[in-house]
């Protein structure tokens, strides 16, 4: 009997709220000026051109060249030694979906706060699911999940960090689950994905990054086993044709990514000023989101969406907000005038 933990329908946790809700937002301000500008993901606000997509890539079943093709370009960019140990899935959220039902039922501690999806898609597989706020806590479970850099707080752990509870994980036949979904702006060595310890799973966005959520593209990279595992969980033809073009191009592109790395500082440092002039305290982000803190952060959330600007509030933290970057300059203009007007 196949001993891997299987959802029920009873006690089911409730769906998460995330950024990028606009049809929500606009309907409790109708009146807001439109178009909306969204701010509330972590999505970079200038995506990468579209390539040319052959009438072939919409009309028919995507080819195994075309996935062998992705996976060496995944593997390149991420600096992966072996293209067989990634496995490319239609965005991360189906690959936190999957992995639940991998594991025998078990013991799993979330580093928190973080990205919530984690923690419900364990509970939703059966799991017990611990939200913890230290890595020796972590250390104690059948499998642990850290997002590295975190979302919403930013925060980078070491890779000497990841590597010792690694190690004890292995020792116990455990697992750790890195969600890299935000390093690919940073320097290499803050990646897991070159060097994989045993028993471990990294987790990469394609969609953060080049700005391209709607293609919805991810990767998991771990050992061949486990990627087997997933890739049988996946099914065939997981990921489209048209994403799978756009996929090989953009990882091939290293002189984009430069580019874009460069205009992330500057607009980094450009918000920084603009929240800081409103009052906003600067308690952490990553180059694609930043995290601040307001007395009168629920006014400031209110009076931008009279603006027709969203951006991420935190029931558990009603002082904390998120703020995605602007794309064009009258985004910027607009948020500039909004926060001058903010109480």
């Amino acid at each position: 009997m196949d001993q891997r933990a299987t959802s029920t329908h009873m006690d089911q946790p409730e769906a998460i709220v995330h950024g990028g809700d606009l049809d929500a937002i606009s309907r409790r301000y109708p009146d807001a000026p439109r178009p909306w500008i969204d701010l509330s993901t972590g999505i970079n606000p200038v995506p990468y051109p579209l390539p040319e997509i052959p009438s072939t890539g919409w009309a028919r079943l995507p080819s195994k060249s075309e996935e062998r093709a992705l996976q060496a370009a995944a593997a390149a960019r991420y600096g992966v030694p072996e293209p067989t140990t990634i496995v490319a899935a239609p965005g991360t959220q189906a690959l936190l979906q999957i992995m639940p039902r991998l594991r025998p039922r078990s013991s799993v501690a979330v580093l928190a706060p973080t990205y919530e999806e984690h923690a419900l898609c364990w509970r939703r597989g059966g799991h017990r699911v611990e939200l913890v706020d230290d890595l020796d806590a972590l250390a104690k479970a059948d499998v642990a999940v850290i997002v590295n850099p975190n979302n919403p707080t930013g925060r980078l752990l070491p890779r000497e960090a990841l590597l010792r509870v690694a190690s004890t994980l292995r020792r116990r036949d455990g697992l750790l689950i890195v969600d890299e979904a935000f390093v690919d702006l940073y320097p290499a060595d803050a990646s897991l994905a070159a060097d994989l310890p045993p028993a471990t799973i990294v987790l990469r966005s394609f969609g953060k990054i080049y700005g391209l959520a709607g293609i919805r593209l991810g990767f998991a990279i771990g050992c061949e086993d486990i990627i087997r595992d997933i890739r049988e969980e996946l099914g065939p033809w997981a990921v489209s044709g048209p994403a799978l073009t756009v996929g090989t191009a953009a990882l091939a592109d290293d002189k984009w990514l430069h580019q874009t790395r460069a205009r992330l500082v500057e607009d980094c440092a450009r918000i920084d000023t603009l929240l800081s002039n409103a009052g906003c305290t600067a308690i952490g982000g990553t180059p694609l989101f930043r995290l601040v803190a307001s007395a009168k952060a629920g006014n400031i959330a209110a009076r931008l969406a009279r603006h027709g600007i969203h951006v991420r509030r935190f029931p558990t933290q009603p002082s904390w907000l998120r703020f995605g970057l602007p794309g064009a300059e009258a985004e910027w203009r607009r948020l500039a005038e909004a926060l001058g007007d903010a109480p």
